[in-house]
């Protein structure tokens, strides 16, 4: 019966005898084995190329072509060195069994054959090159595996990193915002009080001038000294700066306050306008012209967005991960790009056009933040969510924003992030978040 452990072996017996041929195919083909011919060493080399043998069977004595030249010739090629070489000979002397060996062989059969010798010593080689195969078919995947779980585990400790700077930033933001909101809440309600006792002096200064026009010599040398007119004019006029500045300083008290909020264990309702406008007002010094640079124009286009059930921190975390990356992408585009182009810096203004809707369904929230800088290749932009990947010089860029942005959309949220982008056009990237 046919050895089932022989079933799809395939062996290539080269031979210039035919009755050797005819008698080895036989017994091995009644084995079970899959058997092709060849009468000498090139034709077996040939006959390869259409198919690898899982075994070959290599007479030494051969016309045009002798054993131990074309076992060199398969040793030197990578996808035959691997392929386990049995000399047969009629030459027993050690010089030939040595020099057989050293090529590459596996082993040798002396003729005439025996036919259980032989199908033991292939039975054996074969089992020896299925299990070397196995053996390094585990390695490489083990290799794989170990190095996946380093890359993996580099990852999650610097996306560790990174959350924690978030977290303590926003303490430190949400402690500074905290400082700053009682000092000024108490100059911004004092000045309401110092513009009241300004009028009621402004006032009492009227009634006397109106009972009294002639003021003495002293007084009136005083009134002209201080130009007492111009100081009544624009005094009001500097508490109204003084009070436009403090509502700004607590116009950005409360942008930290709504950037650094710490996220609960479950999803809150949040405004998602307001993260926004808090992170551009965090980022708004980014804005100003830089080298060859204009001033970066932010145009807002807001929909109508009910509140949002999300955890808020972390969806700021990625609105200021994205406008901080398109501001870096227009910096590099004017500064390195349009700085010798004149007309260009002139006609080009830089821009990031921030768009709120929802979607057909309703179900959905969608922000769109683009740029009109010079784009990304196709090659980056199939990369641009793969951690540790970043485009930027070394120091600048840590490869884990747009990342961790990906994962806060995708797994903390059920929502989708996306980017669309060519050279030349500039970049939109695309957040989709359940409203529900």
């Amino acid at each position: 019966m046919p050895n089932t452990s022989a079933e799809n072996n395939f062996i290539l017996v080269v031979d210039d005898t035919i009755t050797n041929l005819e008698i080895i195919s036989e017994s091995l083909t009644d084995e079970g084995f899959e058997v092709a011919t060849a009468m000498d060493g090139q034709k077996a080399l040939q006959q390869i190329q259409t198919r690898l043998p899982d075994l070959i069977l290599l007479d030494v004595m051969m016309p045009v072509m002798d054993g131990f030249v074309t076992c060199k010739h398969l040793k030197n090629h990578p996808e035959t060195k691997d392929i386990p070489v049995i000399f047969m000979t009629a030459v027993a002397d050690t010089n030939s069994k040595v020099q057989a060996l050293s090529l590459g062989a596996v082993d040798y059969i002396t003729k005439p054959f025996h036919k259980a010798e032989v199908l033991a010593r292939i039975s054996t080689h074969l089992q020896l090159r299925n299990l070397t195969k196995n053996l390094e078919k585990r390695v490489i995947e083990r290799t794989d595996e170990l190095n996946q779980a380093l890359q993996d585990l580099k990852e999650s400790q610097l996306q560790l990193v990174q959350q924690e700077k978030m977290s303590v930033l926003g303490q430190l933001m949400s402690g500074l915002a905290h400082e700053i909101n009682n000092p000024v809440s108490c100059l911004y309600g004092n000045l309401g009080h110092t513009l009241t006792y300004l009028q009621n002096m402004s006032h009492l200064i009227d009634l006397y001038q109106q009972h009294y026009p002639n003021p003495v010599p002293e007084i009136q040398n005083e009134i002209n000294e201080i130009d007492l007119e111009y100081l009544r004019s624009d005094l009001p006029n500097l508490i109204f700066s003084m009070k436009e500045g403090i509502q700004r300083i607590r116009d950005i008290s409360k942008s930290l306050r709504i950037f650094s909020r710490a996220d609960t264990e479950n999803k809150i309702q949040f405004n998602i306008h307001e993260g926004l406008d808090s992170t551009i007002l965090i980022l708004k010094h980014r804005l100003k012209s830089v080298g060859s640079r204009a001033n970066i124009e932010i145009k807002k286009d807001y929909g109508n967005l009910p509140l949002i059930n999300c955890f808020p921190g972390q969806l700021n975390q990625v609105f200021m991960n994205i406008l901080a990356n398109a501001i870096d992408a227009l910096d590099e585009s004017f500064n390195s790009n349009y700085a010798d182009d004149t007309q260009a810096l002139i006609t080009h203004i830089p821009q990031i056009i921030i768009q709120t809707m929802l979607s057909e369904d309703k179900s959905q929230a969608v922000i769109k933040i683009r740029d009109n800088g010079l784009g990304m290749s196709q090659e980056n932009k199939a990369r641009i969510f793969d951690s540790l990947f970043t485009t930027k010089p070394v120091g600048k860029g840590t490869g884990l924003g747009l990342s961790i942005s990906q994962q806060i959309i995708v797994q903390k949220h059920g929502g989708k992030l996306e980017v669309n982008s060519e050279l030349g056009k500039g970049a939109e990237f695309i957040i989709n978040i359940p409203v529900k």
